[in-house]
Parts: structure tokens; C-alpha cells; sequence
């Protein structure tokens, strides 16, 4: 197998295995015994203190095994390691833009998709966030979405999704 295709289907793996890792981190880490770190992305935006949350501290527990394989990769003679820190942080980059960018819209860089795709994030992440609380949520990964998320919804239902979403 030559080198490209080895490095190519290692850093795709990587990728698809971060959404299982982030889902797994959400349900059980985040709202589990890390609550605290996280309760704060649960208010409202009018409850919040400043820009930043505790919640943006897990940037650094997925950024970390990132690194870690850039450095193991680079300096050791398994140079496909490296590529699997590269699929870490192309999903870290896919999850700020998607979830901070997009459905927080804490920075404004790009308007409303009208997708079906990103409707379906939309309205599975604003169902995750109805909950205020750690216990009984839904909806934890980022880009797989339950199907019944896609069923089609009043533009009225859609931007209050969005409302809720931002706030």
C-alpha cells in the first residue's frame, strides 16, 4: 500500500472515530462527572458571563491526544501516527466551525444553511439543549444525526430552533 493512501485512510479513520469519541465524551463525560465544565453551554446566552464558557476548556481534552500525535508521529519511525493527530484536529476544526460557528453563531462568519443536512443539526441540537440539565438528554454526537431530525418542520419552528439555539 503506498504511503498516501496509508496516511489517507488513517486520517479519514480518525476523523469518523471522533464523532464516536465525541458523542461518548458528551453523554458521559460532559454530562457526567465534568457537568460543571459544561452546565454553563446549557444557559441561556443572557445568563452567561462574558465570551468564553467553562465548556470551551474541552477544546484543550480533545486538542491534547492531537498533539501528542504530531509529536509521537514526527519523531518516531510510525509516521502514521502523526495523521491520526491531523484527523483529530480536521474534526476539531469541522466541530468549531459546525457547532460554535454555525449553530451558536458566536462568531458571525457565514449565515443560515438551508440544507436539509443542517437543519437536521439544527433542530437535533436544539433538542439536546430543551434540556437544562444533565440527566435526560438526547442527541450527543455532532454530524450523525437521528433520522426523525430530518423531518420536515415550519420555517417558524425552524427559527425558533435557531433562537434557542444562539440564546
Amino acid at each position: 500500500m503506498p504511503n498516501w493512501l496509508l496516511y489517507t485512510l488513517v486520517t479519514l479513520a480518525a476523523y469518523v472515530g471522533m464523532e464516536f469519541m465525541a458523542w461518548f465524551t458528551h453523554k458521559f463525560v460532559m454530562h457526567g462527572f465534568l457537568w460543571k465544565w459544561h452546565e454553563d453551554h446549557h444557559l441561556p446566552k443572557h445568563e452567561k458571563e462574558g465570551f468564553f464558557e467553562k465548556n470551551d476548556r474541552f477544546f484543550l481534552v480533545f486538542a491534547i491526544p492531537s498533539m501528542i500525535c504530531y509529536i509521537l508521529g514526527s519523531s518516531t519511525p510510525h509516521f502514521w501516527v502523526f495523521f491520526i493527530g491531523v484527523g483529530i484536529s480536521l474534526y476539531g476544526l469541522t466541530y468549531f466551525l459546525i457547532h460554535d460557528v454555525y449553530i451558536h453563531r458566536r462568531f458571525s462568519w457565514f449565515k443560515q444553511l438551508d440544507g436539509s443536512y443542517s437543519r437536521a443539526i439544527l433542530r437535533a441540537h436544539g433538542a439536546h439543549h430543551a434540556k437544562r440539565t444533565k440527566e435526560d438528554g438526547e442527541s450527543f454526537g455532532l454530524l450523525v444525526v437521528d433520522p426523525k431530525f430530518f423531518k420536515k418542520r415550519s420555517r417558524k419552528e425552524d427559527e425558533a430552533l435557531i433562537k434557542n439555539n444562539v440564546d
